[in-house]
This record gives C-alpha cells, structure tokens and sequence, in this order.
C-alpha cells in the first residue's frame, strides 16, 4: 500500500510537470506533437497536452555576441594579414533557428569567417587597414542576407583586430614618423615666415612714422627759418632807412652784430681747441659802443621832448694857444 501510494504521488508530480511550462523571459519554448512542430510558446505560463506534445528546442531570443576566430588573410596586392572579428545576433524566429540550421552558433561563424576572407582578399592592403567601416558595412549585409532564412537578425559585426605583418608594421612606422617629422617642418617654417611678416611690417612702420617725424621737423624747420628771414628782412630794412638818413651807427650795429655771430660760431666749434681773440679788438668795442649810441638816440626818439642843450664850443684852430686866466 505504501509503494502504491508513493507510485502514485510521482506520478502526479511527473504529469503535472509534463503539462504546466513556464517560460522565462528572453526565451522561447518550441512544441512538438509526436515529434513535428505544433507551436512557440511565448515567456509566460503554458499547458501542454499530457503524453502527446513536449517541448522540443530551447531558444534564446536575447541578443548574442559571437567571437569570429583569428585567421590568416592574403590581400589584393598579396599581403598576409591576421583578422578576426565579432557579430552581434538576435534571433527573431525561434522556429526557423531551431529548425531550419543545425548549430546556429557555428554555422554563423563560419559564415563570417567565409566572408571576411573574400572581402579582405578583394582590397588592397591600406584599404584594409584604413577603411575597415567599409569592411564592416559589407560584411553587415552580407551575412545579415545569409542568416534571414534562419529567423537571424545580425545587428554588427565589428572587426576586433587586425594585424600586418611585421616589415609592414616598421615601413608604416617609418612612414608615419617622416610624415610627422614633415608636418614639424612645415609648422616651424609657417612660423618663421608669419614672423617675418610682423618684422617687415614693425619696420615699415617704423619707417612711415621716421618718415613724418623728418616731414613734421622739417616743416617746422622751414618755419622757423621763414619767420628769422622775416625778422633778417625787417632788421635790414630798419638798417637800410637808417643808413639812407645818414645814421653811421646803423651801419657799425649791422656790422658789429656779423661780427659778434662769427665769433661766437668760432668759439661753438667742437673742433677748436684756442680761441684767438683779433687784433681788432679795439674796434669791436668802439662799434659796441656805437651800437650804445644808437640806442640810446632810438630811446631818446621815444621819449617825450625835452629843452634843447646848449651848443657845444667851436673847436679851436691847430697850433692856437689855450687862454689863461
């Protein structure tokens, strides 16, 4: 009685587990009815029909990333890269995958492994290595167009690494490091001439504003000159009314002030060590004194008139003898 009972209890537990599925999310369950699929059962809770449907394959409807293994690749133009590379997946119908390919996974990467040769076997070395979205982008299409029977959507497929062979990897070294060496070249000889620039220009205006200093000094040098000659024009023409009236010492100023200007640029010269003072010396100061004259008559012309003075005595004849008292 105890083994029946027990019989009957795993009995209950096995029908009751063969007719309630539960199905997590991000899955999906395929149903077969005497090994021929019926349906999909979705996340959620299920029944089955005891002892006639089972659950046949287990999908994961997730996105999945497959590792594309690394592989040996002759270029265009007979060069020997290492490529590898990884594809994201979905599966969008379970009962296609399940049914419709043997081993997904694997089929799909040799897929990728197939079309990765062909397409980097179809391009030169640096469009390999220079344009590997193009790669990509090819790649995408291709095997996205491959894989739509199975209920497979390919989201990208990405190369991971790609690496040329070793005197290729020094020759493009090399070449960088001259290209970056050409650049520095042309920098620092921009540089030069941008400074030279700026030099000719500080100089060209230097010499603008030298150029209108000199114009500015000499338009008033010319000024200055314009009002001594006008001075020179009116001092000799006071000389020259003097002299019409008989003033001898207009003439002794006029000469007098010649003289005193040349020694005194004679004493001003750098060059000159002695100083001689002329023989002459007399004279300039007899003409110093008749300039005195002169301008003592000019103030004696301004002042208000005066009683005249008396005549001076007549001047006594040579050899007359001088009365004594």
């Amino acid at each position: 009685m105890t083994y029946f009972v027990l019989a009957l209890v795993i009995f209950a537990i096995v029908f009751l587990f063969s007719l309630v599925k539960i199905v997590p999310q991000g899955k999906e369950m395929t149903v077969e009815r005497f090994g021929k699929y019926t349906r999909t059962l979705k996340p959620g809770i299920s029944l089955l029909t005891p002892f006639v449907e089972r659950i046949g394959r287990r999908m994961n409807m997730m996105e999945q990333v497959l590792d594309v293994p690394q592989q040996e690749v002759i270029t265009k133009d007979n060069a020997m890269v290492k490529v590898d590379a990884i594809v994201f997946i979905q599966v969008m119908d379970a009962a296609n995958a399940a049914y419709r390919v043997e081993n997904l996974e694997y089929a799909i990467t040799q897929l990728c492994s197939t079309n990765l040769r062909t397409v980097v076997g179809s391009m030169d070395l640096d469009e390999v290595l220079f344009q590997r979205d193009a790669i990509n982008s090819r790649l995408l299409n291709t095997i996205d167009a491959a894989t739509e029977p199975w209920g497979v959507k390919v989201n990208r497929i990405e190369i991971k690494d790609l690496t040329p062979p070793a005197d290729i990897t020094n020759a493009m070294a090399r070449q960088m490091k001259a290209e970056r060496e050409r650049r520095a070249v042309i920098t620092e000889a921009d540089g030069e001439k941008q400074a030279a620039i700026a030099r000719a220009e500080g100089a060209k205006q230097a010499a603008i504003l030298e150029a209108e200093g000199r114009r500015e000094a000499a338009f008033r040098d010319a000024e200055a000159r314009e009002r001594e000659a006008e001075a020179e024009a009116k001092a000799t023409a006071m000389v020259s009314e003097a002299i019409a009236r008989g003033d001898v010492n207009a003439i002794n100023y006029f000469v007098a002030q010649r003289y005193v200007d040349a020694f005194a640029e004679l004493a001003r010269n750098p060059t000159q060590k002695t100083v001689i003072v002329p023989a002459e010396m007399g004279g300039l100061v007899g003409t110093i004194a008749g300039i005195g004259e002169l301008v003592g008559l000019a103030r004696d012309q301004q002042s208000p008139p005066s009683r005249p003075a008396p005549p001076p005595p007549a001047p006594r004849p040579r050899g007359s003898a001088v009365p004594t008292t």
